[in-house]
């Protein structure tokens, strides 16, 4: 059930992932993939402001995994720079962790990703258009795209 949205702007990523979180639920798992500069971050920074966090968002590229204490903890990681290589990361534990994570560049750590989750593909349409291409995966994920889509 793969849905393309147009994205004209950052303030629609953000009111887009805002409609998301309305809808979140404990261990709820977000896969970001899409080039550099595609609107990975400005997502994930729209879904942690509706979710109460007021702390600046950045890509954790070097951290790997950032904490944040909101309505629900938000675990957002950056796994570009593992490479694929997730051995002793521990990112499998943030999945049962009762918050939301949000991964970006999920598509490189395929093989560990559980497989009920929300794949959201960014791809850029122009200086400041982005289409989104949502696929659920699950009964919950199904539901939620129902709701907010």
């Amino acid at each position: 059930m793969e849905q393309r949205l147009t994205m004209r702007s950052e303030e629609e990523t953000i009111e887009f992932a805002q409609n998301l979180e309305s809808e979140k639920f404990p261990n709820m798992v977000i896969c970001l993939n899409g080039e550099l500069g595609s609107g990975k971050t400005i997502f994930t920074k729209g879904f942690a402001g509706a979710l109460g966090i007021e702390e600046n968002i950045t890509s954790p590229t070097f951290n790997i995994i950032k904490e944040y204490d909101g309505e629900l903890p938000l675990y957002h990681m950056d796994v570009y720079r593992l490479d694929g290589h997730t051995e002793g990361v521990g990112i499998e534990e943030y999945f049962t962790k009762g918050g939301v994570v949000i991964i970006e560049w999920a598509n490189t750590i395929q093989d560990i990703l559980p497989p009920e989750r929300l794949d959201i593909k960014f791809k850029v349409a122009g200086e400041n258009s982005r289409i989104l291409i949502v696929t659920p995966h699950g009964q919950k994920y199904e539901e939620l795209c129902e709701d907010v889509l």
